[in-house]
């Protein structure tokens, strides 16, 4: 599993007891992504710290809330309790919001959303054009197959003019394949330190052509530690005599719970028979800002005991009445962490 990695590091799992079940799936979620005093890094035109070897420090997005079930932004390494009998750790990393992102719009091309897609397009972009100088936008679209109508970078007008299609009629749609065009168009630009990497897919959530699989979606997303915010434009069925959402596509939603993103559903049947193109997405777009805005970097630097092939645990808790949630799972005050031996060859 680890040698579709980009860095050769042993694998890493957190969860609670009760998620221990999903620990195999959840081995692959941490990837390095901060440098470390043993990261060799290269400088660009830019200036920006570019990953290339290997790093001791893992970092995975997490969100905080209060007692109150209030988003907290106060908080540090110094609040951080850590437990590791076993000295695999050399220190704790937290940092609070996010100033940058590379972020990849993926866009249903089918006649049921081509209208409404094309009218939130300056909404769109306010959302990438608030994260900071140094983020990146791309933009893709979809029906049976997926195209890169707006490669990744910083000019936003290109992906303006993208948001502008004509629909693909007669056509199937592949969600899934195109979600996993969205990660690998990510996966074309560097690993770089502070960015965070979202993909923000509008669809109806109808998929009848994928080849690729949801779960290897998740895997994917995971590897790249990106996150999908997934924008449901429902149709509506006729269901025990009244409108009701007609239901995506097996995984659709899960595209968002399992990587850390969120999911909206634009609408209900109350509204199904309301003009599509009058919907207004900019509420949902400042939601996905707040939320990223609002999330931590949770890492720990791994210390040269923790890569001695056997299996440690360790727990990183939060003061009293803190708690925080891990890649959509349960909010808990204390999570486990899990170093695994590298598997053999």
């Amino acid at each position: 599993m680890l040698s579709a990695l980009p860095f050769q590091v042993p694998p890493v799992t957190f969860i609670r007891s009760y998620l221990r079940s999903v620990l195999a799936f959840i081995c692959i979620g941490l990837i390095p992504a901060f440098a470390s005093s043993h990261v060799f890094a290269q400088k660009t035109e830019s200036d920006d710290e570019i990953l290339r070897v290997d790093t001791n420090l893992f970092v995975v997005p997490i969100r905080v809330r209060d007692k109150n079930k209030q988003t907290v932004a106060s908080l540090s390494e110094r609040d951080l309790t850590l437990k590791d009998d076993d000295h695999v750790t050399a220190g704790l990393y937290l940092k609070h919001g996010v100033d940058r992102v590379a972020l990849v719009f993926a866009l249903d091309q089918s006649g049921s959303t081509r209208d409404i897609i094309s009218q939130q397009r300056k909404a769109a972009l306010a959302l990438f054009e608030r994260f900071g100088e140094r983020s990146q936008v791309a933009l893709i679209r979809f029906a049976e197959t997926t195209e890169v109508v707006a490669p990744f970078g910083r000019d936003t007008s290109l992906a303006s003019e993208a948001f502008i299609f004509p629909v693909a009629t007669n056509q199937h749609t592949a969600i899934f394949d195109a979600a996993d065009a969205a990660l690998k168009t990510l996966a074309s630009i560097p690993l770089v330190q502070s960015e965070r990497r979202i993909v923000i897919l509008i669809s109806d959530g109808l998929d009848n052509a994928s080849r690729t699989k949801p779960a290897s979606v998740f895997e994917a997303a995971l590897r790249q530690r990106a996150s999908f915010y997934v924008i449901h434009l429902p149709l509506f069925e006729p269901r025990d005599g009244r409108l009701a959402v007609r239901s995506p596509a097996k995984g659709f939603k899960e595209l968002a719970e399992k990587t850390g993103g969120k999911y909206f559903l634009v609408g209900d049947a109350r509204s199904a028979l309301a003009p599509r193109e009058n919907a207004d997405l900019t509420p949902i777009f400042r939601a996905i800002e707040d939320d990223l805005k609002s999330q931590y970097l949770l890492g720990f630097y791994l210390g040269e005991l923790g890569r001695d092939g056997r299996r440690h645990r360790f727990e990183i808790s939060l003061p009293s009445g803190f708690e925080y949630q891990i890649f959509g799972f349960k909010y808990s005050r204390s999570q486990d962490f899990y170093v695994d031996p590298p598997p053999k060859p």
